[in-house]
């Protein structure tokens, strides 16, 4: 006789077509996933991600901001959305609000965000393009936990990526997605099984403080540690 696992809801927020949003969804399919995904909100009614999740079969919808509201009000409209579901875990893929103190505050240690460089270095837009304007060598992605500081909770896993001498911003945001699609949901398993947790301005995993994200290429095999 099987035991069904119970999954943890999460709540996606996105902006635009949703790539992550995407892995997010097809990772929760897996017989031992850790979560359910049980809404997609966007604040742009024409965001494709809204129908890809929808195709997909799970709630999508949109709230978007008046003109008139300022943003702690919106949020606060977004926040009743969310909660509506009661979520564990809010996932941030490709959201592009700078959320206000207050939202961030209802869900201290529970809000996660992919960002598609090797923080710190790099926050903010346009990352791709800064890297190669700096002529790095690696580049990268990293999961984190949100706080007030934008890009600046702790992070949780990176993924690297080797930066080739004919790269354009293009081709390398594709290399770095591609990791993105395999760290996201990783982390997100964690949180859900209760490995992965913020506490004291430092994030957990398996009960003891990281004090840099794992990285990646370094787990054994993927999906294992």
């Amino acid at each position: 006789m099987s035991i069904k696992t119970h999954r943890k809801p999460i709540v996606i927020l996105i902006s635009g077509r949703g790539s992550n949003m995407r892995a997010l969804i097809e990772k929760s399919r897996d017989a031992a996933s850790s979560y359910e995904v049980v809404l997609v909100l966007s604040d742009k009614s024409a965001a494709a991600g809204l129908a890809a999740a929808r195709d997909l079969g799970v709630p999508a919808s949109a709230v978007v901001p008046a003109d008139s509201v300022g943003r702690a009000a919106y949020d606060r409209f977004l926040a009743a959305a969310i909660d509506a579901c009661a979520p564990s875990l809010i996932v941030l893929a490709g959201f592009m609000r700078i959320l206000s103190a207050e939202f961030v505050a209802r869900y201290s240690g529970r809000i996660l965000n992919i960002h598609p460089s090797l923080l710190p270095k790099y926050p903010g837009l346009h990352t791709h393009r800064r890297v190669l304007e700096a002529h790095e060598s690696e580049h990268g992605a990293t999961v984190h936990f949100v706080t007030e500081q934008l890009d600046g909770g702790p992070g949780v896993i990176q993924a690297r990526v080797r930066v080739n001498p004919d790269d354009d911003a293009d081709s390398l945001a594709a290399r770095v997605q591609a990791e993105e699609h395999r760290i996201y949901p990783l982390a997100v398993r964690w949180f859900c099984e209760g490995r992965l947790r913020y506490a004291e301005g430092r994030a957990w995993l398996d009960g003891k403080v990281l004090s840099g994200p794992v990285q990646y290429g370094e787990i054994e095999a993927p999906g294992g540690r």
